[in-house]
C-alpha cells in the first residue's frame, strides 16, 4: 500500500501511542519512516524506534521552536530528498486547562492549547509541501470528534475543533498542488498521552458500552490501518475530511438497553 512512500511520523513518543503503530504499520506496507521528537522526549522516542520493524532515525521537532521547522526540512532533503506524506500526532494542553478547569483555565494555557495541537499542523504542512513530488502527497493527522463538548477535555476539545478547521483551510489551499490533508478522529485509545487526561477511564468504559462494533482500547490496529489507507494513493480522491475510526460510537446517540 505504501510501497517506496517515505513517510514522517511525529508523536511517537513510547512503543504504545498511535504514532509508534501507525509507524510500524507503514513500514511493513513499503515505506521508509523517519520519526520526531524533542527534549527529553526524545530518548522515549529513540527507544521506541529501536523496536519498529525497522529502526528509525529521530529528528529535533518542537513545533513551538521555528527554526526546528528550518532544520527538519534541511535534514529530509538530505536524507530522502523530499517527502512523501506525513503524520502529525502532536497534541498538548497544560493542567490547568483540562479536568474541568475550562472556565477558570489562562489564556496563555489555551493559547498553548491551541498553538501545539492545532497551529502546529499547518506549520509541518508548510514546511514540508515544497519536498513533495510534483504529483502531490498526504497530511494526516490526529484527532477526537470535536463536533459535541466532552467531560474534562476542555481546552483540548477547543485545539481539536481548531485542527478539524485547520486541516480544512489546508486541504483548501494544498489540493491544486495535488496534496490531501484529512484527521482520523479515534476513540480513547490506552497511551502516555490518554492517561494524561483527567477522567479517561470513564470515558473509556462508556466507549466500550455504546459503540456497535465494539471498542478495545488497547487494540490501536484500526487506527493505524486508517492513517496507512489516508496516507497511499488509494485515498487519491479524499481531503479534507475528519475519517472516524470509533467502532461506531459517533454514529449511535446512546448506548442500546440490554434486554431485561
Amino acid at each position: 500500500m505504501l510501497a517506496g512512500k517515505r513517510i514522517l511520523v511525529t508523536g511517537a513518543l513510547t512503543a504504545d501511542s498511535i504514532a509508534f503503530h501507525a509507524a510500524a504499520l507503514a513500514q511493513r506496507q513499503g515505506a521508509e519512516v523517519v520519526l520526531t521528537s524533542f527534549g527529553r522526549g526524545r530518548r522515549l522516542t529513540e527507544r521506541a524506534a529501536r523496536k519498529l520493524p525497522e529502526p528509525a532515525e529521530v529528528l529535533e521537532l518542537d513545533v513551538t521552536v521555528p527554526e526546528h521547522f528550518d532544520a527538519l526540512a534541511d535534514a529530509l532533503r538530505a536524507r530522502w530528498g523530499g517527502v512523501d506524506g506525513a503524520l502529525h500526532a502532536i497534541a498538548f494542553a497544560p493542567a490547568d486547562a483540562l479536568g474541568g478547569r475550562f472556565m477558570s483555565a489562562p489564556v496563555a494555557s489555551a493559547q498553548t492549547a491551541l498553538h501545539v495541537s492545532a497551529v502546529s499542523l499547518r506549520d509541518l504542512a508548510r514546511t514540508l509541501a515544497p519536498l513533495m513530488p510534483p504529483e502531490g502527497g498526504a497530511l494526516v493527522g490526529l484527532d477526537f470528534d470535536a463536533s459535541v463538548a466532552w467531560p474534562v477535555y476542555d481546552w483540548m476539545g477547543v485545539a481539536k475543533a481548531a485542527l478539524e478547521a485547520t486541516s480544512r483551510y489546508l486541504a483548501r489551499d494544498l489540493g491544486p498542488r495535488g496534496i490531501r490533508v484529512n484527521l482520523v478522529s479515534a476513540g480513547p485509545l490506552e497511551t502516555v498521552a490518554a492517561r494524561g487526561i483527567p477522567g479517561f477511564d470513564g470515558l473509556a468504559d462508556r466507549w466500550a458500552e455504546q459503540a456497535p462494533l465494539g471498542w478495545d482500547t488497547h487494540d490501536p490496529r484500526p487506527v493505524a490501518g486508517a492513517i496507512a489507507f489516508l496516507l497511499s494513493d488509494l485515498a487519491g480522491g479524499v481531503t479534507g475530511q475528519v475519517l472516524k475510526v470509533d467502532g461506531g460510537f459517533s454514529a449511535v446517540g446512546c448506548p442500546t438497553p440490554v434486554p431485561a
